[in-house]
């Protein structure tokens, strides 16, 4: 079995992950080698909660520009967690 931090890179933090969190949502970016299933026994290791759905997407990479050179930021996989009634990841909670 793969070590679960080897699976989970680190969270996502923006407006709207933060708005989803309200939902027991939480999303991650991910090794894009690793299926639903082990992205699921991961997160259920790593922060001891019981989860429910795990949805995924890959990410393209966006073009970005410094002066002359052109170039692209990193593909990915980003996994969306939705946790059972009343379970909660701390590493989120703000205040």
């Amino acid at each position: 079995m793969k070590d679960p931090h080897d699976i989970i890179f680190y969270p996502v933090i923006s407006e709207k992950t933060y708005e989803a969190i309200d939902n027991r949502k939480y999303t991650f970016m991910v090794d894009p080698r690793a299926n639903k299933s082990e992205i699921k026994d991961a997160i259920e290791e790593i922060f001891d909660v019981k989860v429910v759905n795990v949805n995924t997407m890959r990410t393209k990479g966006k073009p970005r520009r410094r002066g002359m050179v052109v170039g692209r930021t990193s593909r990915g996989k980003k996994a969306i967690v939705t946790l059972a009634e009343g379970e909660r990841i701390e590493f989120f909670e703000s205040g």
